[in-house]
Order: C-alpha cells, then structure tokens, then sequence
C-alpha cells in the first residue's frame, strides 16, 4: 500500500529533519520545505537513498505570509500529512528590551505556523481527509521570566491548534500537538539540560510518527514533562513570583 506525502515545513530545523526521517523509514514519500531549499540538497539525497522514498525541495519562508497560499498551491501535489517544525527561541535577555526582536520570535513561533497551516486546513477540509501537526512546547504553559517571549507564542500556538482540532474533528482532518520539552538540538547548543527531561531530535521523530498513526491528540515527547508541567502551573501565583524559572 502506497504511503501518502509528509510536507515537512522547517526541513532544515533538526527536529524537522528527523521527523523526515521517520516518516521515510516507514515508507513515506516527504516534501522538505525551508528557505534555500537548494543547501538541503545532501539531506535530500540522504533521505531518499537512505530509505528508498521520493524526497523533494521546496522554498519556503514561513515570515513571508502573503507567499503561503501561492506556496501551497505550487506544491506538485496535495500532502496527506503536514507538519510545521517552524520556530526560533530567541534571546529573552535581549528580546524583552528590543521589540523588533520580540516580534521575529513571536511572528515565527505563531503567525507563520498559524498561516501556513490554516491554508492546509482548508485544503484538507475540502479535501476530506488529512493530518496536521504542529511542533509546539512546553513553555507555552505557564510563563516563565526566563523565555515568557517564545513561551507566549507557543501559548497562542498550542491554544491554535486546540481550536483547529476542534473546527476539524467532524472533517475527517486530524489536528496533532507535539510537547517535545527540552531537545538537544544547534537551538539548544550550549545549554545545561537535565538529561532526564531531555529528548533526542530521532525521539522526536519517532514519536510524532507514533501519534500520526494513532491519531493522538496532545504528546509530550517525554511523558515526565506532563507531571513537571502539572506541578509548574499548579503553583499560586503568589509563590511563582518568587521562584527563579
């Protein structure tokens, strides 16, 4: 039985690329989607030879909103899956002084997510049949003082697809959330992670595969986070202000 298409949106990201890996190895053809498509070329020819699929190259700039439509209409074909991988953490430190820098984290975090997947959902609905995941995170629950920038746009991300999962459930379209907590990635090179609460870019991949075929709603990559997260916002708001998170 022929595999549908994976749109991997952020391809260059190693999330991103790794959730291509996933899909490949179970036989799915994958369309790799990031600016400069032309530097995936290696990952590209990786990935098909590597696991014997078809693996495509397409420009996509996820700021570029009014590009999105046009993006998807180009594609060669409609996918059967779409996966938004886009995101930036930022500098908090420096972002909350400097708005400009402030709106780019905000913007890639949610409005182009938020953009790019709202065109798919029309086309899935029309359609009648598809899977949508969007890449969100944990620090979308409970602001923290020391990422409340990137965490306010996963926030507005997660409460997204919420709402897109419940336009679409009566659609035969499938809306994912993926809670992947820490990652060691080049975004969080440098970074001291408890290795407990840290998962690998393959983790990823293999468990957002997982919850494609399970129709899954909401994961956590590492089930921990679920009971970190629970004790984070179960804090009064009186203590939390004291706390250094």
């Amino acid at each position: 039985m022929t595999k549908g298409a994976v749109l991997i949106l952020g391809g260059r990201s190693d999330i991103g690329l790794a959730i291509a890996h996933a899909f490949a190895a179970a036989g799915h053809p994958v369309m790799l989607a990031a600016r400069g498509p032309e530097t995936l070329e290696a990952d590209r020819a990786d990935l098909a030879l590597r696991h014997g699929v078809t693996v495509t190259l397409h420009a996509f700039d996820a700021l570029d909103t009014a590009s999105h439509a046009a993006f998807v209409d180009a594609l060669p074909s409609l996918p059967a899956i779409a996966v938004c991988a886009v995101g930036a953490m930022g500098v908090q430190a420096k972002d909350e002084h400097d708005p400009a820098a402030a709106i780019a984290v905000m913007r890639a975090n949610f409005e182009g997510p938020a953009t790019i997947l709202a065109i798919l959902a029309d086309r899935f609905e029309a359609r009648g049949r598809g899977t949508l995941v969007g890449i969100s995170s944990v620090a979308g629950e409970r602001g923290r003082a020391t990422n409340y920038i990137y965490g306010a746009a996963k926030a507005g991300f997660t409460a997204y697809l919420s709402g897109l999962r419940n336009r679409l459930a009566k659609q035969n379209v499938h809306v994912l959330t993926v809670l992947p907590g820490f990652v060691a990635t080049r975004m969080t090179a440098g970074m001291d992670l408890p290795a407990r609460l840290t998962a690998t870019p393959a983790a990823v991949g293999a468990a957002v595969l997982h919850a494609v075929e399970r129709k899954r709603n909401v994961i956590y990559v590492k089930p921990v986070w679920r009971l970190v997260m629970a004790v984070i916002k179960a804090i009064p708001e009186p203590v939390f202000k004291k706390l250094k998170l």
